[in-house]
């Protein structure tokens, strides 16, 4: 598997690691998801925006969403 890193991939790359995530990982297949808000996170596609501009790896990403959840 290639690296998802920031440094390891271009913008188009990043941006097909986020569609790719996305589509589809609830289980339903809705045609032009872009992820859903049950979760109370809004759009999940915007989330990982700083992921795609090469701002914020997804780790980062991930663990700043989690932290209000985790105790």
């Amino acid at each position: 598997m290639k690296s998802l890193l920031i440094k390891d991939t271009t913008r188009e790359e990043r941006e097909e690691i986020v569609r790719r995530a996305l589509w589809g990982g609830c289980g339903a297949e809705c045609e032009f998801c872009s992820g859903c808000d049950n979760r109370g996170g809004g759009r999940i596609d915007s989330l990982y925006q700083p992921y795609i501009d090469g701002e914020k790896e997804i780790a980062e990403i991930n663990a700043e969403y989690r932290a209000p959840f985790v105790r």
